[in-house]
C-alpha cells in the first residue's frame, strides 16, 4: 500500500515536472506593417518567386532549360549537360554557397533569413493570405477567441483553401524540375500523374501548408541548425537589428504633445508594436536573440511610432555592438566591413567560384567510364592471344549526335578490337564492349593500360585507367 502511495505520489510529481518542462508557448500572430524593410521583403518575396515558379517554364531548344532528370541520370542546366560523374561541380557549388552564407552572415547578419529563406518567404505569403482572410491582427485574435459559427468557419475554410491551393501549385512546380513541366501538366489536366508524381507532389504541398501555415516562427527556431551556429559567425562588427537602451530607457507611455525632455524618460514610449510585428515574437529591446531573423519588421514600426511622436528616427535600427557602445556613424561602420575575418571569408569564396569557372569552361563535352567484364577477366584468343574484355560507357555532353575515336596504349603489341568510330546520340550514352589483346608470351601479370577517347572535330581528349591480366 505504501509502495502504491509512494509510485504515485513520484508519477505525480513527475507529471507535473514534464507539464513545467514542456509547457506549450503562446502563438504568435504578427501584425502587418508598412516601411522600407518590408517594402524590400516583398521585393524579395516577388523575385524569389518569379524565379521558383517561373524557370521551369523555359525552354532550351527542344527541352526543358532546367531540370534533373534522375531516371536518365542527366541534369539540363541551360546550355549544360552534366552527369552524375560531374559530382565535383555541385560539390563546388555547395562549397560556394556555404562560403556566401559565411561571409554574408559575419558582415549582414541574419538577412538571408529574413528576406530571401523560403521558410520566411512562404511564411510572408501565408500570412498576406491570411490578413485578407481574417484581418489583421486584433481581428485574428478576436476570431480565433470565438466560439465556431458560420461567419468564423467561412473564414478559416477559405483562408486554408487558398493555402492548400499555393502549397499544392508549390509542390507541382517542385516536381516539375525533375519530370518536364509541360508534360506534368498534361497529366494533371487528364487526370493521368504516376503514383510517384503523386507521392512528391501531396509530400511537398503538405509540408509547405504545415512549415509555413502553422511552424513558421518554430522552424527558425528550432528546427533550423542556422539560429544555433550563428553566433560562431558573429563579432561586434556584425550589422544586427538593435535596440539603443542609451536612448530608449527608462522607457515608458508619455502624451505627443509632450516634449521629450520633459517626460524624465527615454525615447521608448513602451507601446509594444516591436514585438507585435515580430515573425517569432520577441521583444527587440532585451538585446540580441538567437530567435532574431534581421527582418527589420521592428525597425519599420518604431520609425513610424518616433515620427508620430517627432522623436528622430533609429530608436530601433541596423547597427553593430561596437557602434552603440561607441557611437560610431554609419560611414565608420562601414570601415569596419574590410576586417581579417571577411577578407577571408572572400578570398576563399572568389577561389571557389573562380576554380569552378574554370572547371566548366574546360570541361570536356564527352566522358567515359571503363568497366571489366567480370564474367570474363582474361582468355586465349585466336592464334594464340590474350584477350581481356571491358565495357566502356561513353556519354555525350552535347545536344548533338558525335562520332568518337577510341585507342588504348600500355603494353607493347596491344590491340583494339572495335568496329569502327563510336556513335552516341544528342545528350545521350552509351555501352560499348571492347576487346584488347596481346602477344601469347607476354609474361604473367596484371599490366596498366590507358584508354583514350577523343574526336576529331575537337581537341578534347578524355582518358581512363584499366588493367590487363595475363594469366599464368
Amino acid at each position: 500500500m505504501n509502495e502504491r502511495a509512494s509510485g504515485s505520489a513520484a508519477s505525480a510529481h513527475e507529471g507535473t515536472t514534464v507539464q513545467w518542462l514542456y509547457a506549450p508557448g503562446a502563438k504568435v500572430v504578427p501584425r502587418s506593417v508598412k516601411g522600407t524593410f518590408a517594402t524590400w521583403r516583398w521585393v524579395f518575396v516577388w523575385l524569389t518567386q518569379l524565379v521558383f515558379y517561373g524557370v521551369p517554364w523555359l525552354q532550351w531548344g527542344q527541352r526543358q532549360a532546367v531540370s534533373f532528370d534522375l531516371e536518365a541520370r542527366r541534369f539540363y542546366l541551360g546550355p549544360l549537360v552534366l552527369y552524375p560523374q560531374d559530382f565535383i561541380y555541385l560539390t563546388g557549388l555547395l562549397i560556394a554557397s556555404a562560403l556566401s552564407l559565411f561571409l554574408f552572415t559575419t558582415v549582414a547578419g541574419r538577412q538571408w533569413c529574413g528576406y530571401a529563406c523560403p521558410q520566411s518567404v512562404y511564411s510572408e505569403m501565408f500570412m498576406w493570405i491570411e490578413r485578407r482572410m481574417e484581418g489583421d491582427r486584433a481581428a485574428r485574435l478576436r476570431l480565433d477567441g470565438s466560439a465556431w459559427n458560420t461567419e468564423k468557419l467561412a473564414r478559416k475554410g477559405a483562408k486554408h483553401a487558398a493555402w492548400l491551393l499555393l502549397a499544392a501549385w508549390t509542390g507541382f512546380t517542385f516536381v516539375g524540375y525533375f519530370t518536364p513541366i509541360r508534360d506534368l501538366a498534361a497529366e494533371v489536366r487528364l487526370g493521368a500523374l504516376g503514383p510517384w508524381e503523386i507521392f512528391w507532389i501531396g509530400l511537398y504541398s503538405l509540408a509547405t501548408w504545415g512549415n509555413a501555415g502553422f511552424l513558421r516562427e518554430q522552424v527558425c527556431k528550432y528546427m533550423c541548425p542556422y539560429a544555433r551556429f550563428q553566433s560562431a559567425m558573429f563579432d561586434k562588427d556584425t550589422l544586427i537589428v538593435t535596440y539603443d537602451a542609451a536612448r530608449g530607457e527608462p522607457r515608458g507611455p508619455r502624451s505627443p504633445k509632450l516634449p521629450l525632455a520633459d517626460t524624465g524618460k527615454g525615447a521608448c514610449v513602451d507601446c509594444g508594436l516591436c514585438v507585435q510585428v515580430c515573425p517569432t515574437g520577441i521583444d527587440i529591446r532585451k538585446g540580441l536573440q538567437y530567435e532574431c531573423i534581421s527582418c527589420a519588421g521592428c525597425v519599420d514600426v518604431c520609425n513610424s511610432v518616433m515620427e508620430k511622436f517627432g522623436y528622430p528616427r533609429g530608436l530601433v535600427r541596423y547597427a553593430t555592438a561596437n557602434a552603440l557602445e561607441k557611437g560610431w556613424t554609419p560611414a565608420q561602420i562601414w570601415q569596419r566591413v574590410l576586417r581579417p575575418r571577411v577578407l577571408i571569408y572572400t578570398t576563399l569564396l572568389g577561389l571557389v567560384i573562380v576554380s569552378l569557372a574554370i572547371g566548366l569552361a574546360l570541361r570536356a563535352p564527352f566522358k567515359l567510364d571503363v568497366v571489366r567484364d567480370r564474367g570474363s577477366l582474361a582468355r586465349l584468343a585466336e592464334g594464340g592471344q590474350i584477350e581481356n574484355v571491358y565495357r566502356l560507357q561513353v556519354m555525350n555532353a552535347t545536344e548533338q549526335p558525335q562520332r568518337y575515336e577510341l585507342q588504348a596504349s600500355g603494353l607493347a603489341g596491344l590491340q583494339i578490337g572495335l568496329d569502327g568510330p563510336i556513335e552516341v546520340g544528342a545528350a545521350g550514352s552509351r555501352w560499348v564492349p571492347v576487346r584488347l589483346r596481346v602477344a601469347g608470351d607476354t609474361p604473367p601479370g596484371a599490366y596498366p593500360v590507358e584508354f583514350v577517347l577523343s574526336q576529331s572535330a575537337q581537341a578534347h581528349r578524355v582518358a581512363e585507367r584499366a588493367v590487363f591480366i595475363v594469366p599464368e
